[in-house]
């Protein structure tokens, strides 16, 4: 059994899909494939967002990144001037990618 993936959206095309099924009951195609943080082209079926299943150690580090780096960018957004993005709601949303960037720099499984 191979290594479990994170695409290079991380997974952001699966939620999209989800929420204009939710909103407007359209359903676009799940792609079969994915490019991941690694790389490589591999199965959907072979990724996953969660940090306690990702097992591929390049995918697990450019998750982190990409995490800390949205933290980052939510964080700037919310303290421009006229954001539609209220401070705290910013501050909420930067510290759980942190939160999450810190899971994957973590072992596998915690």
């Amino acid at each position: 059994m191979g290594d479990i993936h994170i695409d290079t959206k991380l997974r952001a095309d699966l939620a999209v899909r989800e929420m204009l099924a939710a909103t407007f009951q359209l359903v676009a195609d799940v792609p079969t494939t994915v490019t991941t943080g690694c790389g490589q082209r591999v199965p959907l079926a072979m990724t996953s967002g969660d940090p306690g299943v990702v097992t591929c150690p390049p995918c697990r580090e450019f998750a982190q990144r990409e995490h800390l780096r949205l933290a980052d960018l939510v964080q700037d957004l919310g303290l421009m001037p006229g954001s539609v993005i209220a401070v705290g709601t910013a501050t909420s949303a930067a510290a759980k990618h942190r939160e999450i960037a810190a899971r994957f720099g973590g072992p596998v499984g915690g």
